[in-house]
């Protein structure tokens, strides 16, 4: 080979090769300047959140996210079909994902763009979201306005329970209801959103009946309270006979902790009114009087009164045992026969008016006689239901005149009826009896009887017999 042949083949091998070196340049050049133009964005075939992000920047890509998240909804569904869907914007989402897509971008090398193209495209999550839990508060609160305002028109739930009647007690059934629990909605949704859930069921919040009318310890309560309820309770209170009403037993009831019971104040104020309606110590008794017909007179020392809390305790007692009875109340006073009228057949009666005594014994007369009692205005003999508590003989009654001096006047036969030393007894300085001498010459209060009158009716009289003065 000549040298120019070697010259020639040589010039070509080096114009190739600085082609070539010149087509490199010209790549690294531009590869180079895309490199650089992936600084700032990201690299080909990026996605986050499915949503490629290919040569976004990274205040494109949030725009890009944040305008994806928009869409974001919480769905309340009723018996599985929508009853409300919110955006999540307005349970208090707030979204940016900058911070995030900062370091991606750093983490990023911007020389393997080209590489980006060859492989598949990267798919990262990033959660950019935060919530307002004022503005999720208040939302919350909203909804449960709403199911208030819903619940309006459904059943609430509600336990087959024990309903007072007027013989007593039935079960009413069990009401299985469609009523939600907006209260505790209200607290799960705050719950739900910050956990990233997205819906929640209404019927999951319904109430199921704890009780239902089959329940066997229901029907126990039932059995027992009936027991108690429908005892057949009476009363014998100074000769009226009468039962508890039922339907006041059924009132009184309680039942707690498998026990029955009666509410003890409202039994106590049962008793309290027997005593304002028939305690003879505060009431007036009527009484068939020989010469004047029906008559009240005023209490006085012949009397009981009903002692209601030692009444209230034994009533409830006799009613828990479930059998049916009749009492009378425990009364205190100088007479403890509350069953039977005050005034039986046998008392003495004085009659103020007609001036008149009367002893009678097993309803039949004894012995009567006209009598003089006490001047009016400042003696008058005081009316009452009194009784003998008291005989003496040969007494010395003692007291003050009526210009104020005292006096003390022998008398062979005293019978005090009243705790003021008014009483019955003999009076031999009376010349007169009856008519209208109390008016002038009457006693200081007592009743002057004749002697051999007031002798006899010592004899056959005994104490603690009543005495009627009206």
């Amino acid at each position: 080979m000549s040298r120019s042949s070697r010259n020639k083949k040589g010039g070509k091998k080096k114009f190739v090769i600085g082609g070539l070196l010149v087509l490199a340049a010209g790549l690294a050049t531009g590869y180079t300047v895309n490199a650089s133009n992936y600084s700032e964005r990201f690299l080909p075939n990026t996605k986050i959140n499915d949503i490629d992000i290919s040569d976004m920047t990274v205040a494109e890509a949030n725009k890009a996210l944040k305008a994806n998240t928009k869409e974001a909804s919480f769905t309340i569904t009723d018996d599985g079909s929508p009853w409300k869907t919110l955006p999540l914007s307005e349970l208090g989402l707030k979204t940016d994902f900058t911070k995030d897509l900062d370091k991606l971008m750093q983490d990023q090398s911007q020389w393997s763009w080209g590489m980006a193209y060859v492989f598949a495209a990267e798919n990262d999550e990033l959660n950019g979201l935060s919530i307002d839990q004022e503005d999720l508060k208040t939302a919350a609160k909203n909804i449960k306005g709403e199911l208030d305002t819903l619940n309006q028109n459904r059943t609430t739930t509600k336990d087959a329970t024990l309903t007072k009647v007027d013989n007593g007690f039935v079960i009413t059934p069990e009401v299985a209801g469609n009523a939600v629990d907006s209260e505790a909605i209200a607290k799960d949704l705050v719950t739900a959103v910050n956990a990233d859930k997205t819906t929640m069921e209404l019927l999951d919040y319904t109430k199921a009946p704890a009780v239902h009318a089959d329940d066997e310890k229901l029907k126990q309560e039932l059995e027992t309270l009936n027991s108690v309820a429908q005892v057949e309770a009476t009363y014998q209170i100074n000769g009226d006979t009468f039962q508890i009403p039922t339907e006041t037993i059924s009132n009184w009831l309680i039942y707690e902790d498998g026990k029955v019971d009666l509410n003890r104040d409202q039994v106590k104020a049962y008793v309290a009114a027997l005593g304002e309606k028939y305690n003879t110590s505060t009431n007036a008794t009527t009484f068939k009087s020989t010469k004047r017909g029906d008559v009240k007179v005023p209490a006085g020392t012949y009397s009981w009164s009903i002692q209601v809390e030692t009444e209230t305790d034994a009533l409830i007692e006799q009613i828990l045992q479930g059998e049916s009875f009749t009492r009378s109340p425990i009364v205190k006073g100088s007479t403890t026969d509350s069953a039977n009228p005050l005034i039986g057949d046998t008392y003495i009666e004085v009659d103020l008016k007609n001036q008149h005594m009367w002893y009678y014994k097993d309803g039949k007369v004894v012995l009567e006689t006209d009598v003089v009692t006490g001047k009016p205005d400042k003696f008058t003999t005081p009316s009452g239901v009194n009784y003998i508590w008291n005989k003496e003989e040969d007494s010395t009654l003692k007291g003050k005149n009526e210009d104020g001096t005292d006096y003390a006047t022998p008398v062979n036969y005293w019978m005090p009826i009243d705790w003021e030393g008014v009483g019955i007894h003999d009076a031999n300085w009376q010349p007169t009896f009856g008519g209208e001498r109390y008016l002038t010459n009457g006693s200081h209060g007592c009743v002057n009887t004749p002697p051999d009158v007031m002798k006899e009716l010592f004899e056959k009289v005994e104490l603690y017999t009543p005495v009627l003065v009206f």
